[in-house]
């Protein structure tokens, strides 16, 4: 990826959503937003926005 592009990554479970946008912000990307999907039948997921630094 180049500097500024957006990258969308998708997170299941309380571990990763802790780890991953705590590491991405200490390398000095930009979190852009962090937010649930619509909850499913076995797992909730979140999506993590992050603009490349």
């Amino acid at each position: 990826m180049r500097s500024g592009e957006i990258l969308e990554i998708r997170l299941a479970g309380a571990e990763p959503l802790r780890n991953v946008p705590e590491s991405l912000s200490e390398l000095g990307h930009d979190i852009l937003s962090l937010a649930a999907e619509p909850p499913t039948s076995t797992a909730t997921v979140h999506r993590l926005l992050v603009r490349k630094a």
